[in-house]
């Protein structure tokens, strides 16, 4: 096994969370100090300083995404519960509105809403679908990627149909970083009167989200995924969706559309570190696509030709866009799993999507886009943050280059 006592790991896996920024500290020091601990719902003063900080966090939270509105944005706790909360709100939307169409002539409703989705989305999306469409509430269709792991739009139009109520795309996929065409996906949704959901979790605080320039109805936005806490995250509504169904019923927090106390000190971290974003984006993409950048360029004079190294993520393809921070690569000969506790002193990284805690060596992501089964184990998925150095990315690339001489010369 590698080791390394001079220096913590290389960390390589901001795809699965980052490290809290320091706007985020900062945010959050005068609620651990104890000067802010007021409920946001109290009228006192302490009361309405935490509402304002609520406030506050929500308006750089609409500027961040673009919304027209700071009452666009709804908090909740995280990613798992934006994409519910989108989904549920997005079909009972459609029942009502079938009801009264189906009352209106005198008729009752049979029939169900369809949703089309992306055959890459994160399991908040398809196993909600999967879950819902076994309770016989819903079908939907999963549309599946091309070898980029690109959804098309014209594959999207094929799959929409008449009763089809909502498509759901996610922005950026967490495996191997294909940006999707939200837009061109959008205006297609729209010629049949769908609503459509984006699930940004991966690309906020890496890529410019606008929702205005998307064409989307709701979108969400996850705070670890760049620099804010876990267990904070905000869903974007379009306004003339209001009164958006509530997920969460009770004492009427968020607009009456998702009851509980708001968990302010997170949701300030949040309203931080979108700010920074927005003042500081341009310089932590290129950041994250100079280190990114070289890692590969490292890895691919480094490993030997032997393990046939395969890039997965669309850095060079044209008609593909890719997060600047993502790298996904893939060998023959070579056991991801064990190459990572070879170097786990040098390099933290992930195997595939780090969603996973029951050790599936096979990635669903890579499989839909029809990656040789030969790469599956030997898939590694390298992500890069805004303060990852030049050195770590020296240091991991030497790691690694290492453990794999090493499988392929005991193989």
């Amino acid at each position: 096994m590698v080791h390394n006592t001079l220096r913590s790991p290389a960390y390589l896996d901001h795809n699965a969370t980052t490290k809290l920024w320091p706007e985020a500290k900062e945010a959050l020091r005068p609620f651990l100090e104890g000067e802010l601990h007021g409920n946001p719902s109290s009228s006192h003063a302490t009361g309405r300083a935490a509402r304002q900080m609520v406030e506050h966090a929500r308006k750089h939270v609409a500027r961040l995404v673009g919304a027209r509105s700071e009452q666009e944005i709804l908090f909740c706790s995280c990613g798992t519960e934006a994409d519910n909360h989108a989904l549920h709100g997005a079909i009972e939307l459609w029942q009502r509105k079938n009801l009264d169409k189906d009352e209106r002539h005198g008729r009752g409703s049979s029939i169900l809403p369809h949703v089309v989705t992306g055959g890459v989305e994160h399991d908040a999306v398809l196993k909600w679908l999967q879950h819902y469409q076994v309770e016989g509430r819903l079908t939907y269709t999963a549309v599946p990627p091309d070898a980029n792991g690109l959804i098309t739009p014209n594959r999207i139009q094929m799959a929409l149909q008449e009763n089809t109520a909502l498509v759901t795309v996610m922005h950026s996929n967490n495996e191997v970083g294909t940006l999707q065409p939200v837009q061109e996906i959008a205006t297609v949704a729209k010629e049949f009167g769908a609503l459509v959901h984006c699930d940004a979790a991966q690309s906020c605080g890496k890529v410019p989200i606008d929702v205005q320039k998307l064409g989307v109805d709701l979108l969400t936005i996850v705070g670890h995924k760049f620099g804010a806490p876990k267990g904070v995250a905000a869903l974007y509504i379009r306004s003339d969706l209001e009164p958006f169904p509530a997920l969460l019923i009770g004492g009427g927090q968020e607009g009456g559309r998702r009851s509980g106390t708001e968990n302010t000190l997170l949701i300030a971290a949040l309203g931080a570190v979108a700010e920074a974003v927005d003042k500081k984006g341009g310089q932590f993409q290129d950041h994250m696509r100079a280190t990114r950048d070289r890692l590969w360029l490292n890895l691919k004079e480094g490993i030997p030709e032997s393990a046939r190294l395969r890039l997965h993520s669309p850095i060079n393809v044209k008609e593909a866009g890719c997060l600047p921070n993502t790298l996904s690569i893939g060998m023959v000969g070579i056991n991801a799993r064990n190459l990572l506790q070879e170097v786990e002193n040098e390099v933290e990284a992930s195997g595939g999507s780090a969603c996973h805690g029951d050790g599936t060596p096979v990635s669903p992501v890579l499989t839909a886009m029809g990656v040789p089964a030969e790469y599956l184990a030997g898939t590694l998925r390298l992500s890069t943050g805004r303060d990852t150095t030049l050195e770590e990315v020296e240091a991991a690339s030497q790691a690694l280059i290492k453990a794999v001489q090493s499988q392929l010369l005991h193989a």
